[in-house]
């Protein structure tokens, strides 16, 4: 597995590696040792998700859990592909504010570790994407969380068209980044 530092401590793209034939290909997607040796980080994922969207432009996010149920992230796309996001919303942080980006796909077999205290989404650059995760707390009604995806003050490519965009009841209200309360 290679573990890549993106522009934002303690966010990496990792790469698991493939061995292919002409069968398909067996790849481990997660190893604990592996992960905290290279990200440093000591965690424990207590619960998997799976989302499926049908449409090209399906926005999921900006989402958050808070504390005490706030969540890391350990991101995948297992079929399609999909921009995936995560803001730096840590108090204190000299990237607050900042975003990088990851492309994912079924093709790549990347995955993304997104720590707590970051906002997270994802737009589906294809029709018909599943998208796996680990997360380090259990889901929260109560801690549960977004911000407006499409802020101006973030400026995030999400690699679709506003026009295109998919979004639920939820995000289409959500606060920009300087009207929402952060609980980080």
């Amino acid at each position: 597995m290679q573990f890549t530092p993106l522009d934002i401590e303690g966010i990496f793209l990792i790469k698991p590696r493939r061995f292919s034939d002409d069968r398909g290909f067996f790849c481990e997607s997660f190893r604990q040792s592996l992960f905290e040796d290279a990200t440093g980080v000591k965690t424990e994922f207590i619960q998997d998700n799976f989302s499926y969207s049908k449409h090209r432009g399906t926005v999921r996010g900006l989402h958050y859990q808070a504390p005490p149920h706030a969540q890391g992230k350990l991101v995948r796309c297992t079929r399609g592909e999909i921009m995936d996001v995560a803001v730096d919303v840590r108090p204190g942080s000299k990237t607050y504010g900042q975003h990088v980006t990851a492309k994912l796909s079924a093709e790549n077999g990347h995955q993304i570790w997104v720590p707590s205290g970051f906002l997270h989404g994802f737009a589906t650059l294809t029709d018909d994407c599943d998208v796996a995760y680990k997360v380090t707390d259990y889901y929260s009604g109560d801690c549960d969380g977004n911000v407006l995806w499409n802020d101006p003050s973030l400026n995030i490519d999400w690699g679709i068209k506003e026009s295109e965009a998919i979004l639920s009841d939820k995000d289409k209200i959500a606060p920009e980044l300087a009207d929402w309360k952060n609980p980080f």
